[in-house]
């Protein structure tokens, strides 16, 4: 990503780690929530157990470190930002 901006538009983590969606309805939550413009990927994450999950202030789960690209596979690309009606 380099300097790209977040999903949620910022320019610094909220976070030191990798947000991870629950579920569908959680995984649709934040591709809505991008504002950035721009399309987004969605991937599937494995070898993180839930015990290595923290909380957020705000109530979702990141992993705080770094997740291997070995652990990713890429599951929908460019997604297009939602259209506000």
């Amino acid at each position: 990503m380099g300097a790209a901006r977040g999903i949620a538009g910022s320019y610094g983590p909220e976070q030191k780690g990798c947000f991870l969606a629950a579920g569908e309805w959680e995984r649709d939550w934040f591709v809505r929530m991008n504002n950035t413009g721009g399309a987004v990927d969605v991937w599937e994450v494995h070898g993180i157990d839930d015990g290595d999950l923290v909380e957020s202030p705000e109530g979702y789960y990141f992993f705080p470190g770094v997740i291997a690209a070995a652990e990713l596979r890429l599951v929908q690309r460019d997604l297009p930002p939602a259209q506000n009606h």
